[in-house]
Parts: structure tokens; C-alpha cells; sequence
């Protein structure tokens, strides 16, 4: 796939302790197969689904060991602007952009609200070479209990622009670049543990939502919602045996109207 525009979801990785356990769970649950650990790069090892890289996983440096999270990162033409108009709307930078051979340059943040994200410039690696299909990254949102403060730093660092859900029950709001939809963000309701931090979940798509979630269980996994039809998809919210967040969806799978929606 092509470079994406600036603020498209490029690319998804995340921290295991047990990288032998996560590849199990993600090879029997999405279908994944592996490429060949870089030594030279900290085990970074790349994920593929049907041939196509979608998404990497790496044992944790000396030190940051502790429950693993996915890491969503965006695109970027400049990761060291980027990383400065996050600190001028309040972000933090966790990881100032490093690069990272020809493969491209990197950078890690934290949102005000609490969500961690990254960066991502490319060189060679421009991301995600499949998404959308059985396997592959398809979706995120942004779950928070600060939704002002997320939203308003969003639309500052990232060229988008933002329309919400026409529903009273919901606060949700999308964020779209160009008549492409990229990201949503969700207020975080009392159903969530207040010891539960701001954070991205990432949607997999999958060929069927209920046999991923049933596999998934059986490896270890927590059903944490779902699964559940809806006019996007068939999807479940689930956490890996290692604590990682995650989403499948079954998007040949819907039900129901589309919601209004309207600019913001």
C-alpha cells in the first residue's frame, strides 16, 4: 500500500513478554504467520496475514516489562513537527522521533486525556500492506473519560475533521480526513474499572466473530463485550492472554440502520 495521508491509522504493534504465547494466541485467532526476528532491532518480528504485513510484535526492553498494550500509530510526513505540535496541544512525548534505519522514523505520545500512540514517518516501511480483509488492522477508537481534551487535541495535531453520533446514549464522535472516516473516539461509560486508563482499541477483522471469540477464549482470552451485530459489523471486545486490548469484527456481517450523524 501507499504512504497514507497524515493522521491514517499506518500501523499497530505491541509489547509481549511471552513472544512465543503471543504468536500462538494471534496465529490461531487471526491467522497469522511470522517473519523472522531482527536481533539487531529488539525481536522486532512482523505479523502477516495472507502474505500482507499488518502488524508486528517484540518482547519488552530491560525494564518495561508489565501488561501489554497495542500501540496504533499515525502517519506522518514530518514525526518531529508532528511531535511538536503534540507537545504545543498539551501531549507528552514519550519517545522523541528516532529513526529507524531506512524503514522510517518513529515516535511515541501520550494524548492529554491518557492514550498512547505513535508516530510513524515512512521510508521503506510505509505500514499496513493489507487492512479491511480477514486478518488485517480495520478499525480504532479512542476510549476516554476526558473526551473534550482528546478531541480538541486530535483535531489540532491531525488535519481532521470531526462529526458525532446523532444519539443521546452515546457520546462518539469520528474524525475524518478527506471523505475518508480514520478514527473514533468513545466517552468511557462507568461500565469500564476506574483503574482502566485512556486507551486506543484496535479492531482485526475477521471471516467469522463469534468462532474468533470462542478461539480466543479457549487460548486464554476474556470476552470483555460482545459479540454484538450492528450496521458496521458483528464485533467483540476481547483482552489476550498477556492483557492486551483488542477488537474483532465481522464486517459482512451487519444489522440495522446506519446513525445519524452530523459535523461538529
Amino acid at each position: 500500500m501507499a504512504v497514507q495521508p497524515e493522521g491514517t491509522p499506518c500501523w499497530a504493534d505491541a509489547m509481549f513478554s511471552d513472544l512465543k504465547g503471543a504468536k500462538r494466541f494471534y496465529g490461531d485467532v487471526l491467522g497469522w504467520t511470522f517473519g523472522e526476528s531482527s536481533p539487531q532491532y529488539g525481536n522486532y518480528t512482523q505479523a502477516y496475514a495472507h502474505g500482507k504485513a499488518v502488524a508486528a510484535v517484540v518482547p519488552p526492553m530491560p525494564g518495561q516489562e508489565g501488561r501489554s498494550q497495542w500501540c496504533l500509530y499515525f502517519a506522518s510526513p514530518d514525526a518531529a513537527a508532528t511531535a511538536r505540535r503534540i507537545r504545543e496541544c498539551g501531549g507528552e512525548v514519550l519517545l522523541e522521533p528516532m529513526r529507524v534505519a531506512d524503514f522510517g522514523t518513529m515516535c511515541l505520545a501520550r494524548e492529554p486525556s491518557g492514550a498512547v500512540f505513535g508516530v510513524w514517518q515512512a521510508g521503506t516501511h510505509e505500514g499496513f500492506g493489507a487492512t479491511a480483509t480477514p486478518g488485517a488492522y480495520c478499525w480504532a477508537e479512542v476510549f476516554t473519560r476526558e473526551p473534550e481534551q482528546a478531541d480538541t487535541f486530535l483535531a489540532s495535531v491531525f488535519p481532521y475533521r470531526m462529526r458525532e453520533l446523532q444519539d443521546d446514549a452515546v457520546d462518539f464522535r469520528m474524525f475524518d480526513i478527506g471523505e475518508d472516516t480514520v478514527l473514533g473516539r468513545m466517552r468511557m461509560t462507568e461500565d469500564f474499572p476506574p483503574e482502566v486508563p485512556s486507551y486506543i482499541n484496535v479492531y482485526f477483522a475477521v471471516d467469522d466473530c463469534d468462532t474468533a471469540v470462542a478461539r480466543a477464549v479457549e487460548l486464554g482470552g476474556v470476552l470483555r463485550f460482545g459479540p454484538v451485530s450492528s450496521p458496521f459489523g458483528r464485533f467483540a471486545a476481547l483482552s489476550d492472554p498477556q492483557g492486551a486490548d483488542f477488537s474483532v469484527i465481522d464486517i459482512t456481517t451487519t444489522e440495522g440502520r446506519m446513525p445519524a450523524i452530523r459535523d461538529v
